[in-house]
C-alpha cells in the first residue's frame, strides 16, 4: 500500500515545479496538473517514483514532455541492482534481489538512455557521488556489458561495466511520458 496519497503528491509536485522553473520553461502547472489528474496510471507511477526517492519533475527529453527523476543522487531505494534479469540470474555468487530493468518495468517507467541522461545533466548537475544505469543498446548488451553515467569534475561521463555488476552507489533514473 502506498504511503503517499494522490493529494499529497500533487502538493509536492506543484512545489517542486514552482521551485525549479528552469527545468520546464514555458510550462504552466495547471496544464501539468490536469494531465496527472486525468491519468490514474501516471499518478500511480509518479507516486512510486516519489516513494523510491526519485523526486520526479516535469521537463522535455528528446522534445517530449516527461516526468523524470531529478533527485540529486541516483534514487536511494533503487540502488544495488544488476542492469537486467539476465545479468542477475547469471551471477554465480551473491545476486541482488532484482534488477534495474525489472524494477523500472514494475514501476511503469523507462530507464534513461545516454542522450536523455546528458539532457538532464545539462539542466542541472546530478549523480555527483553516485551513478545511474542507462538503457543500453542491444549490441553492447549482447556482449555482456551495460552503460552507466555520472557527473564528476563538472562533466558528464558515460562508462561501461559488466551488466551483472552492482554497487551500493549505483541505481537508475527513469522517466514516464506525460
Amino acid at each position: 500500500m502506498s504511503q503517499i496519497t494522490a493529494d499529497f503528491l500533487l502538493v509536492v509536485l506543484k512545489e517542486r515545479f514552482e521551485h525549479h522553473t528552469k527545468r520546464h520553461p514555458g510550462l504552466f502547472w495547471r496544464d501539468i496538473e490536469m494531465k496527472i489528474e486525468h491519468n490514474l496510471n501516471l499518478l500511480e507511477t509518479l507516486i512510486r517514483m516519489e516513494e523510491t526517492g526519485g523526486e520526479p519533475d516535469v521537463t522535455t527529453l528528446n522534445g517530449r514532455l516527461v516526468y523524470v527523476d531529478f533527485s540529486k543522487e541516483t534514487p536511494e531505494k533503487r540502488r544495488n541492482l544488476c542492469y537486467d534479469e539476465e545479468a542477475r540470474l547469471s551471477r554465480k555468487k551473491f545476486p541482488p534481489e532484482t534488477s534495474a530493468e525489472k524494477v523500472a518495468e514494475m514501476m511503469g517507467i523507462e530507464l534513461l538512455d545516454e542522450s536523455q541522461y546528458r539532457e538532464i545533466q545539462a539542466i542541472e548537475p546530478l549523480d555527483l557521488k553516485t551513478s545511474s544505469w542507462l538503457k543500453t543498446p542491444p549490441a553492447l548488451r549482447d556482449l555482456g556489458g551495460a552503460l552507466f553515467g555520472d557527473r564528476r569534475y563538472n562533466r558528464t561521463f558515460i562508462y561501461h561495466n559488466g551488466a551483472d555488476s552492482y554497487y551500493g552507489v549505483r541505481g537508475f533514473r527513469g522517466y514516464i511520458l506525460l
